[in-house]
């Protein structure tokens, strides 16, 4: 028997009522290409009636009978009957046709602080901060210190002397702190549809594998990709998006051997007559005679340097070991020859 034949026959079973409910939760399945499983338990109906609403025309928010949801699920059977696994407790389906990322930061987006109640598990941290509480000197002081703030009555009020962690993650909140929390207008949790998995083309995604911070994950893209084109640069690999970048660099290398050379270039001839004409001025800032000079360069001043031909000459000037101990040996090999061009001169007279 097919698992289609088999959920119809299941669902042949139902009230007709029953059967309408699975039929259009099946249809909110099969609407949208990402379905997936929220969690609303604690959230009040007015909340999220205005969930549901701020929802429409990117999402659709269905809640059903959790038996009603599985029977969907599996009567669907394209993989999306994975998602039953997680129907447990007060939860909905959602549809969209967004990728699972923006739903899950739309959804984590909409969430908004809530005050907690007696009974309730500390989501995270709770901490009354340092400050004046507004509250005038009276019996809350004491209400204060019994939670375990550090509170006292300052300039006709009372007064949180210091941030005070009042209780951890994944403790309950007793009816004082709920008390206390409630008078300072402290809400230390979110109330919003929380996702529990998501299915998507064929993949079953859950909410760690969501919650990535899409600035970090595009700065990290953009550095790979700055990478990847630098590296191809040096090594001189040519494809579309680098070809235009080493054909500029390749250009710019030309250009500065043919000036080094002084290579009679028709593009290099303008460059050419410039730097003969900085080093003749150059060299007549040199001579103190201005009588030796012609009449236009009297006076003249030696051009500042350009900071590549200050590096260039820079290079050139500092000798290589190797080139320094072949020098010297050629001095050597110099001095040599001095002492027999000597003899050679005596010989001879």
């Amino acid at each position: 028997m097919s698992a289609t034949t088999e959920g119809e026959r299941k669902t042949e079973n139902l009230p007709e009522w029953k059967r309408e409910e699975v039929a259009e939760l099946v249809d909110v399945l099969e609407s949208y290409s990402s379905v997936g499983i929220v969690n609303i338990a604690g959230i009040p109906s007015r909340q999220l009636q205005n969930m549901r609403r701020d929802l429409h025309g990117s999402a659709e928010l269905r809640v059903s009978r959790n038996t009603l949801l599985v029977r969907a699920l599996e009567d669907v059977n394209d993989g999306a009957e994975q998602l039953t696994e997680h129907v447990a407790g007060q939860v909905g389906i959602i549809g969209t046709d967004d990728n699972p990322f923006g739903l899950y930061k739309q959804l984590e987006e909409s969430k908004t602080p809530a005050p907690i109640g007696a009974g309730e598990v500390a989501p995270n941290d709770i901490v009354i901060p340092e400050g004046d509480t507004g509250v005038d000197p009276g019996p809350f002081v004491g209400e204060l210190q019994t939670v375990g703030a550090a509170a006292r009555i300052q300039d006709g009020s009372i007064k949180v002397t210091e941030d005070s962690k009042v209780l951890e993650a994944g403790e309950e909140v007793s009816q004082d702190l709920a008390n206390v929390l409630s008078e300072l207008g402290i809400e230390p949790k979110e109330v919003g549809l929380d996702l529990r998995s998501v299915y998507s083309e064929g993949i079953l995604f859950d909410p760690e594998d969501l919650a990535i911070d899409v600035d970090e994950y595009r700065a990290d893209f953009e550095a790979a990709a700055a990478g990847a084109r630098n590296l191809s640069i040096n090594a001189v690999y040519p494809t579309a998006q680098t070809a235009p970048a080493l054909l500029s660099k390749a250009t710019g290398e030309a250009k500065s051997l043919g000036l080094f050379a002084a290579i009679e270039d028709e593009a290099l001839m303008p460059d050419l007559v410039s730097k003969a004409d900085a080093q003749m001025r150059a060299l007549a800032a040199q001579i103190d005679d201005e009588e030796a000079l012609p009449e236009e360069l009297r006076g003249v001043e030696a051009p500042e340097p350009d900071e590549e031909e200050t590096e260039a000459d820079a290079e050139e000037e500092q000798p290589d070991e190797e080139e320094t101990e072949a020098d010297a040996e050629d001095d050597e090999d110099d001095d040599d020859g001095d002492d027999g061009g000597e003899g050679l001169g005596a010989m001879f007279g």
